[in-house]
């Protein structure tokens, strides 16, 4: 165990410690929100997010947790290691019904808040000749982080393409690590599943030079019609350099989301900081302006208990 490890347990066990008490009600309780790497929007949104928590629940402090992503949100939250956490919809929806990358079904899991649609942006470095994703076979091409929503979307809008992990020479990257391979020219695509404006996209596209790629038609027709968690999305132009014109790919929806022995308190505190805190969250992404609770007609899980009572009290707001 590394010197860094050890020093994170340690840290870990004061803060449960600490957060566990004696019973009296003293102490406040550790609780930890998966998010994913710190080159998205999951991590900075979910940081914000926690520490309004500690400020509502008096009983609690909350953490944001550097994770993988989706995958692993969902693991450990199925193995009670995590309490709340952030996650597309690919990865719920295969999660609750056992298939694809699951053995078994995790019938616990539900949603809890919706939260913005992931737009999937496609990348090729500085002087790349691609212009389609399926130009891309044979290359190195990173698809995410392995335990992450975006690898699990990228292999599908591989196949979309015609194209296989056996045809390509995977990259597992965290969405940082992909803007620097591309601004190295040691990867030939990369596809991250992201809110925007992303951190690492911008890094990606202002200093390293990188292309975004829009999606034909067919591509997009292939995933909505093949899935029925995608849709079809633009990215604005303007928001990446050399993106001046809105470019056509596909959206999907992230949530916020638990099992579902969580108590109904901490849900009816996450819902409350998305009503009436939006400008707050705003501020670190402006893809929180497209929260809309509407959004729970269509969860790809069951909402949570305390969820289905708040929309119940909203009646006609919703």
């Amino acid at each position: 165990m590394t010197r860094r490890t050890l020093i994170a347990c340690a840290l870990i066990a004061a803060l449960a410690a600490a957060g566990c008490g004696d019973g009296s009600g003293g102490g406040r309780q550790f609780r930890s929100l998966g998010t994913a790497g710190t080159g998205g929007i999951y991590y900075p949104l979910g940081g914000t997010i926690a520490s309004r928590l500690s400020v509502l629940d008096s009983a609690s402090q909350y953490t944001a947790e550097v994770t993988g992503g989706s995958v692993e949100n969902i693991a450990r939250l199925n193995a009670r290691q995590m309490d709340l956490g952030i996650a597309l919809s690919v990865t719920m929806y295969e999660a609750y019904r056992g298939i694809g990358d699951y053995d078994a079904p995790i019938e616990g899991l539900r949603v809890v808040a919706p939260l913005y649609p992931n737009i999937t942006h496609v990348m090729v470095p500085q002087g790349s000749t691609v212009t389609d994703i399926s130009e891309l076979r044979g290359g190195r091409v990173s698809v995410g982080s392995a335990g992450s929503g975006t690898e699990q979307s990228s292999r599908q809008l591989l196949l979309a393409h015609g194209i296989s992990y056996d045809d390509i020479n995977v990259q597992y990257l965290t969405f940082t690590e992909s803007a620097n391979a591309l601004r190295d020219g040691a990867i030939d695509g990369s596809i991250i599943s992201v809110g925007y404006p992303a951190a690492a996209v911008l890094e990606a596209t202002t200093t390293g030079g990188a292309r975004l790629l829009a999606l034909s038609d067919e591509a997009i027709e292939a995933m909505t019609s093949t899935y029925p968690y995608y849709s079809r999305g633009y990215l604005p132009g303007g928001i990446y350099p050399g993106a001046d014109e809105p470019l056509q790919t596909i959206a999907m929806m992230n949530w916020i989301i638990s099992m579902d022995h969580l108590e109904a308190p901490v849900v009816d505190h996450v819902l409350g900081i998305l009503e009436n805190e939006r400008e707050i969250l705003v501020r670190v992404s402006r893809m929180v302006e497209q929260v809309d609770f509407a959004f729970l007609d269509d969860a790809p899980v069951p909402l949570h208990s305390a969820t289905e009572a708040w929309l119940a009290g909203r009646g006609a707001d919703r």
